[in-house]
């Protein structure tokens, strides 16, 4: 078996304690469990595949991408079981665990200096530039996640999964955004199942440019990059709830002393957005959403630090 093998069939727990009285049954796809401790698991064997099945990527070659990290360390496992070099466009303003993870699988890292450490949209598009420079070295492929429409399809099991693992009960799917892959991707599986799941994006309050707001800084790792990502699908989605930094960081807190669940602050969004939703629609309803990633890549961030 292919470590390959292991990325995905992650658990779906159902949450008890951070529950409010009247709310629906709140669903977590525990995607911490992934080898790299991330979805992103899912995206990065999808895109590499992808670039194989046309040339894009040949043996030998080099992959490029910028990324918070958990992309990154995802790209890193699979170059990794596959072979190919791997350098990473990233920057301070991510956290250490996620660093060090891709260049202990391999990645050669390029950093791009923040703003106090904090996400900006400028910050994005620096990392950005750095890449695609990178890309037009000889044999580099750039899987610009992005633009990747592959990624999509790596989603695409997961949606099953949510599915069967929910007995076929999810009124409503509930995720932050980031390149959007992930939501069109289980999205496109749930309706398909279930005509009236109702689709909800989150994003970081302090930059919800989805909800027609000011781009700004926010420490919300992973998604909010400033503008509507290009794989943004507005007529996908039934509503978009803003979520502030402290109030995902508080909840990504809670998630482990309340419920055993360990996960990052984009984690932390979901589930307050989840329970949003769940307030409205009731104690029949069944509302999935995604633990991303495991809070051990947040160990040295504020997330934790702070706990008491």
């Amino acid at each position: 078996m292919s470590v390959l093998q292991a990325i995905g069939n992650t658990p779906l727990v159902e949450l008890r304690r951070v529950v409010p009285e009247g709310c629906a049954r709140i669903l977590v796809k525990v995607e911490g469990q992934n080898p790299t401790g991330s979805m992103k698991d899912r995206m990065a064997q999808a895109m590499v595949a992808g670039a194989e099945r046309d040339g894009r990527l040949r043996p030998g070659g080099t992959i490029v991408e910028y990324t918070g990290g958990s992309t990154g360390a995802s790209l890193a496992l699979v170059a990794a079981a596959k072979g190919y070099r791997l350098k990473i466009v990233t920057s301070d303003a991510f956290s250490a665990e996620k660093l060090t993870q891709m260049q202990a699988f391999g990645a050669v890292l390029t950093l791009i200096p923040s703003e106090n450490g904090r996400i900006t949209r400028q910050l994005i598009l620096d990392m950005i530039a750095a890449a695609k420079a990178i890309a037009a070295e000889p044999d580099t492929f750039w899987t610009d996640q992005l633009n990747n429409r592959d990624s999509i399809a790596g989603y695409h099991p997961m949606g099953e999964e949510i599915w069967t693992q929910s007995g076929g009960r999810v009124d409503a799917f509930v995720q932050a955004v980031g390149t959007m892959a992930s939501l069109q991707g289980v999205a496109a599986v749930l309706t398909r199942h279930n005509p009236k799941t109702r689709i909800v994006a989150v994003e970081p309050a302090e930059s919800a440019v989805l909800s027609g707001g000011a781009p700004g800084a926010h420490r919300i790792e992973g998604i909010g990059i400033g503008t509507a990502p290009p794989m943004w699908a507005p007529q996908l989605v039934d509503e978009i709830l803003p979520v502030p930094t402290d109030d995902a960081e508080a909840m990504a807190r809670r998630l482990a002393k309340e419920e055993g669940l360990f996960a990052g602050t984009s984690s932390g969004a979901n589930v307050l957005a989840a329970i949003r939703i769940g307030m409205k629609l009731g104690p029949k309803a069944s509302i999935a959403t995604l633990l991303v990633d495991s809070g051990l890549k947040y160990l040295t961030t504020p997330v934790f630090r702070r706990a008491a």
